[in-house]
């Protein structure tokens, strides 16, 4: 398969993932064919409204370990950056702020740093042209060998316009000509959670950004007051793997349940490698297989229908209290993922706006 940059962001509202998943994510990751992860948790206020503020000692630490396991495994390893509406006060305390920040960062031998500028007000004059000055000045400051941008209107779904203010004029343009042709940045697709990504939009959106876009993908992402009540297990799907030609990345956002997210991850390079031959139902049955045990495959398989498409709220009791009982009896951390969702553990963070 031709060298494809594959990767996860960790990038999902409500509860994170704890340290030891995330680094057994990087042998995981290799195996499969993917490049790079990043931690951009939005539960680490630290990356967003208190950003200006350094981790504790011990979280500091969990990170500088988390990145030399990354890239021990011959991985590249990341942040995503969210100093939470910067822009619209962006004053001389404000970038000596983000100087300090970037230099702390430095700290962390990162391959990869993110900086994004999603899920915040957007309807202001000036916008893209100080982002742009923000960006440039991250990465001067950073030792960091690749950046990505987020923009805060990251998809033409309307909804953003809803919820964070009119997307000034001429906003894509206006980065596409300003930003550093170097760096990368995210675009979820058509919409915030995109089914499928059509050749002629990405094109589009490439012109319009004057580079390919890098494509943050929300699937299998589960976070939002909607979709935190399903369980995408399913493969991947309408991701064609002509993609490779149209797009400078493809970052997954994963869902809360960090073992049942393996199952539609492994499908995503299957997809890439097999090109023509990919079929998303065997991909589906092949990951499940062999991820689990022969039993809990035959479950998950027999039910996927009820976590993905039925959902927590339409499930009759009974059945959630037969469910619980029959997952119970694994002694697995995916049945334990299945069961914590079936009793409610993953409620949905308020902050998510757009699931």
């Amino acid at each position: 398969m031709t060298k494809f940059n594959l990767g996860v962001i960790e990038g999902f509202f409500g509860k994170p993932w704890d340290w030891e998943m995330r680094c057994k994510y990087a042998h995981f990751l290799k195996d499969n064919s993917y490049d790079y992860y990043i931690y951009a948790p939005k539960a680490d206020q630290n990356l967003r409204k208190d950003w200006r503020q350094d981790w504790s000692n011990a979280n500091l630490q969990e990170l500088i370990q988390l990145g030399y396991i990354y890239q021990q495994e011959g991985l590249k390893w990341g942040i995503g950056f969210s100093p939470v509406e910067i822009y619209l006060n962006y004053d001389d305390q404000a970038i000596k702020d983000l100087e300090n920040k970037i230099h702390y960062f430095n700290n962390l031998n990162l391959d990869i740093l993110a900086v994004l500028f999603d899920d915040m007000r957007g309807d202001c004059s000036e916008i893209s042209k100080i982002q742009v000055e923000i960006v440039h000045r991250i990465a001067e400051l950073s030792n960091a060998k690749t950046f990505i941008m987020c923009p805060t209107y990251y998809t033409d779904d309307p909804i953003l316009d809803k919820l964070f203010g009119k997307k000034p004029d001429n906003y894509l343009q206006t980065l596409g000509k300003e930003l550093d042709p170097a760096i990368h940045v995210f675009w979820t697709g058509p919409e915030v959670c995109s089914k499928s990504y059509p050749e002629s939009h990405l094109k589009q959106v490439g012109e319009q950004l004057g580079r390919r876009p890098f494509i943050w993908d929300n699937y299998p992402v589960n976070d939002g007051a909607k979709i935190s009540l399903y369980l995408h297990l399913r493969a991947f799907e309408n991701r064609p793997y002509q993609m490779l030609e149209w797009v400078s990345g493809h970052a997954i956002n994963p869902m809360n349940q960090a073992h049942l997210s393996q199952i539609p991850l492994m499908t995503l390079t299957m997809s890439y490698q097999r090109q023509n031959s990919y079929s998303s139902s065997d991909a589906f049955v092949e990951a499940v297989e062999q991820l689990c045990s022969a039993e809990l495959a035959h479950a998950l398989i027999e039910d996927v229908s009820l976590f993905q498409d039925t959902g927590l709220d339409q499930l009759a009791t009974d059945i959630k209290q037969c469910l619980t009982r029959k997952y119970e009896a694994f002694d697995s951390p995916y049945a334990r993922e299945v069961v914590q969702w079936l009793k409610g553990e993953y409620a949905f963070s308020p902050e998510c706006l757009t699931g």
